[in-house]
């Protein structure tokens, strides 16, 4: 049982984070934004409550740095998941630049635009093994604890991670880790 901030005890049925823990504890496999939606927190809640092991936190500073190996990665899937949309694009990632209060990508790629990478709070680096498939990304998170968008390890014709970006994957996780 928690403590409410009056200190008054809270039961795990009105406790948002505990309902959460609860509800990835029945459905391990779970889509973390679902169920911050469905509890009423922020999506960075939910995800800090996934085993330790499938997350590694990157400092905000290291936006640019990131983004720059995630551009050596070739065409990529990036994900925009908001209420409304879930939004993906196949495509590499531009080395950006600087300027104007944003983080300016341009190149011949179908992803490009102007990302405010000051608003970017955390970066995760996430590799959850489901029952049938391991996911592996990269999050960028804002100041609310929502996902700013999303970039994930591709998948061959037969659904198997790609074997060269994974090893990227995993190579970013001991240089940022």
């Amino acid at each position: 049982m928690s403590i409410s901030q009056a200190g008054a005890p809270v039961s795990a049925a009105q406790d948002p984070i505990e309902r959460a823990r609860l509800t990835l504890a029945e459905k391990p496999d779970a889509m973390v934004e679902s169920v911050a939606r469905e509890v009423g927190v922020p999506t960075r809640a939910v995800l800090d409550l996934i085993p330790a092991q499938e997350r590694l936190v990157v400092a905000p500073e290291r936006f640019e740095a990131v983004w720059q190996e995630l551009a050596t990665w070739g065409t990529v899937l990036f994900l925009v998941h908001t209420p409304d949309i879930v939004l993906e694009c196949e495509g590499s990632l531009p080395v950006g630049s600087f300027g104007h209060g944003y983080y300016n990508i341009h190149g011949d790629s179908p992803i490009g635009g102007h990302i405010k990478a000051a608003n970017c709070v955390a970066i995760y680096v996430v590799d959850r093994q489901f029952p049938k498939r391991r996911v592996c990304s990269v999050q960028f998170f804002n100041g609310a604890g929502e996902v700013m968008f999303k970039v994930f390890v591709r998948r061959d014709a037969n659904r198997e991670l790609l074997a060269d970006q994974l090893a990227r994957f995993e190579a970013l996780k001991g240089t940022f880790g």
